[in-house]
């Protein structure tokens, strides 16, 4: 599952580097394109490039927040950041040109096959999670200064309810009470007149005669209809339940729903990207004393080597051995710019000088 799950955004990574491809060479043709004067068009265009950009910002921002890969992450932040702030310098654009904060999509999303909802910016998780400590320090210095100034007086901010005094609102009650009273008093009434009509109209018909086929058929059309009723809505359930629409009754208790399987598998993607980005940061400083120790003696061996080697080619080259290169001019370091067996001194190309050429050899 997890591997599944990375070969998936690792997809999505190679999908959004075409896209953006795809962008950089829209933006940026090999001819530079004559100058739109049609102002419908320009708002055209830039709401094409706004909208796409839109979309590689969002698989952008998904892809960043679960990848686990802490090198990969690095390497996102820099193109998301460039993402997002292209995004606002189209938009800063469209207002300008458009003069107003409100852009409408409609065609535009037509062709693009895209929805209302995906016009909307959600706000990048990595703005939360990465600036964690500091909103939880800051909510903790906020309770801490309301503590201490302790609880406010809102009086003067509500608005002065009217007085009332005893006997008014007693009068209001006992008027609400008698009409409560009046109004259970005719419904009894009521029921009691419609009690004896039902009463008298028994006494002249008599007693209905019931056949027990007709009750029985009775009582089957009655049993059926409930039966179909009953069968009819777990069949609508059924089919809701099919096509998504409605909730599964096993996962009742919100467990096993997708939504609740996805957001533990994100959480758990969390953490592993903060075990990976501790390993990593631990890994930078023991893999460099690692290299230091084990393989540190062997590239000494090697300079050292060099410069022996550097040595005696100068003084095949000019009959003597060179002053060694003080530190002004690079010391040591000079040596390993591939110089010429005739050449004495390093060339500087930050002061524009040339170096010296030796004498040549026998």
């Amino acid at each position: 599952h997890k591997r599944m799950s990375h070969c998936a955004y690792n997809k999505q990574w190679d999908l959004c580097q075409g896209d953006l491809r795809d962008l950089l060479e829209f933006e940026l043709p090999a001819l530079p394109p004559k100058p739109e004067k049609d102002r419908v068009v320009v708002f055209q265009n830039l709401a094409v490039l706004y909208l796409r950009y839109l979309q590689v910002f969002r698989k952008l921002e998904e892809f960043y927040d679960q990848i686990v890969h802490p090198q990969k992450r690095r390497t996102i932040r820099p193109i998301l950041d460039g993402c997002i702030g292209r995004i606002l310098e189209i938009k800063n654009e469209m207002v300008s040109l458009e003069h107003s904060e409100y852009n409408f999509f409609d065609d535009i999303l037509a062709d693009l096959k895209m929805t209302p909802s995906e016009v909307e910016i959600p706000i990048p998780k990595f703005f939360l999670r990465d600036n964690e400590r500091v909103i939880r320090e800051r909510e903790k210095v906020l309770g801490t200064i309301l503590a201490k100034m302790g609880p406010q007086d809102g009086e003067t901010n509500k608005l002065e309810e009217p007085s009332m005094s005893i006997e008014t609102a007693v009068k209001i009650i006992r008027v609400h009470e008698r009409a409560r009273q009046g109004r259970l008093r005719a419904k009894l009434m009521r029921n009691i007149r419609e009690q004896e009509e039902r009463d008298r109209l028994a006494q002249q018909l008599g007693k209905p005669a019931l056949d027990s086929n007709l009750a029985a058929t009775k009582i089957q059309k009655t049993w059926k209809g409930f039966a179909q009723r009953k069968k009819t809505e777990r069949l609508r359930a059924e089919e809701l339940i099919f096509v998504g629409m409605a909730p599964s009754p096993k996962s009742a208790s919100l467990k096993h729903t997708p939504q609740a399987v996805s957001k533990k598998t994100c959480s758990a993607r969390h953490l592993l990207q903060e075990a990976n980005e501790k390993e990593y940061v631990a890994a930078l400083s023991s893999v460099k004393n690692r290299l230091r120790e084990v393989e540190g003696p062997d590239i000494r061996e090697t300079m050292q080597d060099e410069i022996r080697q550097w040595f005696i080619e100068v003084r095949d080259a000019t009959g003597k051995f060179p002053e060694y290169p003080d530190e002004e001019t690079g010391g040591s370091a000079a040596i390993f710019k591939k110089l010429e067996p005739g050449q004495t001194e390093p060339v500087e190309e930050e002061k524009g000088k040339k170096g010296k050429k030796g004498k040549k050899g026998k």
